[in-house]
């Protein structure tokens, strides 16, 4: 995948791409990314070298002439065979004459019709070609099981149920929380660090909504007062009279109410 990556960023983003049956070219990281860019996927017929001739013919130019020049190095490395290899590839291989073509392959690509799309970035790239899986989160320690390791969840998502991880199985440095909707990422988590945890200590937890405790009691809502304003300055009598209290003839007020009620 890196050296898909670096070919797409060079020479553009293809629109179909075949490949052979290999492990690499169909694992799911490959498979995944390929979809997501938009590349169609066409793998050849198991056994069937001659579908990808063009390749095949390649690799007999590679092990006829470039291996031929390096068997005289004593100290060959892959960095140094990477190095020879792309010195190999642009100074030689794309400006050799090809017999069917009448011309070189570089002439041959810069004077046809190109329908290659301009590539994204290299996070894009790195996004493309990764998996997404779902993972329980035990909500004991906040943490998930991934590749046989635990990883923790950021505490303002800890009331997820099921999370949803994007990585690459060959780099795990880097692995995304991605919302369960969109597939937009949230956030990177990271392993369980047990050494730091090993104290014991636990932050406090802040909430994760809004806070619902009742309110202190102030005054008025500014409305209510304002419409109790408008009714007192329609002149509109109210519409209850409480029944007044009875006076004995010692003047102290009876608790019997009235029969008369006002309407």
């Amino acid at each position: 995948m890196h050296a898909l990556t670096q070919a797409i960023l060079k020479r553009g983003l293809p629109r179909a791409l075949m490949s052979d049956n290999g492990a690499a070219m169909l694992a799911a990281e490959t498979t995944h990314g390929l979809a997501r860019l938009g590349i169609v996927h066409q793998t050849t017929l198991p056994y069937s070298p001659y579908q990808n001739a063009k390749q095949e013919s390649f690799w007999a130019r590679v092990e006829s002439r470039l291996m031929a020049m390096l068997e005289g190095e004593a100290q060959l490395s892959v960095e140094l065979l990477n190095q020879a290899t792309q010195a190999w590839i642009e100074q030689e291989y794309h400006r050799s004459v090809h017999a069917e073509l009448g011309t070189t392959p570089l002439a041959h690509f810069l004077a046809g019709p190109s329908v290659a799309r301009p590539a994204p970035g290299v996070e894009t790239l790195r996004a493309a070609f990764c998996i997404e899986v779902q993972r329980r989160q035990r909500h004991s320690d906040g943490t998930v099981s991934l590749e046989g390791r635990r990883w923790e969840i950021p505490n303002a998502y800890r009331h997820l149920r099921d999370v949803h991880l994007r990585y690459a199985r060959w780099d795990l440095s880097r692995v995304d929380l991605l919302d369960g909707h969109s597939g937009a990422p949230l956030c990177a988590v990271y392993p369980l660090d047990k050494a730091a945890n090993a104290d014991g200590l636990r932050r406090a937890l802040q909430p994760t909504g809004p806070d619902l405790s009742p309110r202190v009691p102030t005054t008025m809502a500014p409305l209510l007062r304002q419409l109790l304003a408008e009714h007192a300055a329609t002149g509109l009598p109210p519409a209850f009279l409480p029944t007044p209290p009875h006076v004995t003839t010692d003047g102290n007020e009876s608790t019997t109410t009235s029969s008369r009620t006002s309407s």
